[in-house]
This record gives structure tokens, C-alpha cells and sequence, in this order.
């Protein structure tokens, strides 16, 4: 193979060579990316257990300086403030309208995060989508390599299309060589964010639930006062 390679035009080298750094950088996005997922999860699961030991609104102050970073640790921050403007302005216990700031600031919370998990996502898809009609390119400049030696040895003996179609050949591996990878990490790290962005809406109910209930234990303290 690398003889082949050595032996092959610059037009096809240009070639081999993008596809090369094509395949290289994909492949470093792959190994950033599942470490990146792998982190989270772990990470999103110890955010759901701390949640769950916490009762009241200073605690969670408390617990947000300890956790790393991550989507639900995101969705945590983001919604602490609302949560703390709706203990101080929470008049009426029973007013479902009372949350809509808090539902707002998730929701946010949501599109910002995910959008961190797609990051770089999409090189894989551009690999996946280029890489081949880049082979191609290279494809068929080594079969008119072929056809030049055919014309100017005038016989069409192995000899003479031998070199152009090595170059096609190794071309249009190179091309699916890049994008097989990068179409098939791109699929399943899609499905990984879609599963992890399921689960920040659901952690975000769970938050809701939570911001809500010590929302109203704060303000009946409040209104007693009064």
C-alpha cells in the first residue's frame, strides 16, 4: 500500500493527503467526544443523588460549589436564581403560574447545554459526507492517468494501466477508509445526546418539582410573617 502511494501522481497524493488529515481529526473528535459522554453521565448521575438529599435552598447553594461541571449541574445553576426570586416573591401557595420564569430558565438551560454536546459533531458529519467524493476525485483522476498511459503506449496491456488504476483504487479506499468511522461515530454520538438532552428534560421536571416545593415552604414562613 505504501508503495502504491509513493508511486502514485501529486494530484492523487494532494488527495490521500486530505483525506489523511480528514481521517486524523475525525478520529481525535471520536476519542474527545466519548470520553466527553462518558464523563457526563457519570457526572449527571451524582447531580440526580445530590439533588435528592437536598431540602432546602441554602443547601443547594452549597451543593452547586461542589459539583462539576455538567448538563444537569447547567440546569441546576441556571435555574438557582429563579428558584431564589420565586422563594422571595412567592405570596400565594397555590399559584401554578408562579413557576413559568423557572420553566423559562430550563428551558434555556436545555438549548445551551445541548448545544455544548453537539460541538463537533458536525466535522464528523462533514468527513462522512466529503471524504468519499473526495476518493472519487481521486478515482477518477487515476483512471485518466490509465487512459493517458493507453494512449501514449498505444496498447492496453497491464503494464501501462497499472499505475493509474493502483492510484484509483487506493484513492477510493482512502475515501472510505475517512468516512465509514466518522458516519458511524456521528450516528451513535447523535443518539448519545438525544438520550442525554431526554434526560435533561426530565431532570428539569424533576428541578421544577423541586424549585416549586421549596419555593412554597419558603413563603408560607414569609406570609406569616406578615
Amino acid at each position: 500500500m505504501l508503495q502504491l502511494v509513493l508511486q502514485s501522481g501529486p494530484v492523487v497524493k494532494g488527495v490521500l493527503l486530505s483525506l489523511i488529515l480528514f481521517s486524523v481529526f475525525s478520529w481525535a473528535v471520536i476519542a474527545e467526544r466519548h470520553r466527553l459522554y462518558k464523563t457526563v453521565q457519570r457526572r449527571n448521575e451524582r447531580v440526580v443523588r445530590a439533588l435528592r438529599q437536598v431540602s432546602r435552598l441554602s443547601d443547594l447553594r452549597s451543593l452547586l460549589e461542589s459539583l462539576p461541571a455538567s448538563p444537569f449541574a447547567g440546569l441546576l445553576r441556571m435555574a438557582a436564581s429563579e428558584i431564589r426570586s420565586l422563594a422571595q416573591s412567592q405570596t400565594v401557595v397555590h399559584v401554578p403560574a408562579d413557576t413559568t420564569d423557572l420553566e423559562r430558565a430550563l428551558r434555556q438551560a436545555i438549548v445551551e447545554e445541548s448545544g455544548g454536546l453537539e460541538r463537533r459533531l458536525g466535522f464528523l458529519a462533514t468527513t462522512g459526507s466529503v471524504s468519499p467524493f473526495i476518493g472519487l476525485f481521486g478515482t477518477v483522476w487515476g483512471i485518466m492517468h490509465a487512459f493517458r498511459g493507453i494512449g501514449a503506449a498505444g496498447s492496453a496491456s497491464l503494464a501501462t494501466v497499472a499505475p493509474g488504476i493502483s492510484e484509483a483504487l487506493v484513492a477510493t479506499a482512502a475515501g472510505l477508509a475517512a468516512a465509514i468511522p466518522a458516519v458511524m461515530a456521528y450516528n451513535y454520538f447523535l443518539a448519545r445526546v438525544r438520550g442525554i438532552r431526554n434526560g435533561m428534560e426530565g431532570f428539569a421536571l424533576e428541578v421544577l418539582r423541586w424549585g416549586s416545593r421549596v419555593a412554597r415552604a419558603s413563603a408560607v414562613p414569609a406570609r406569616e410573617e406578615r
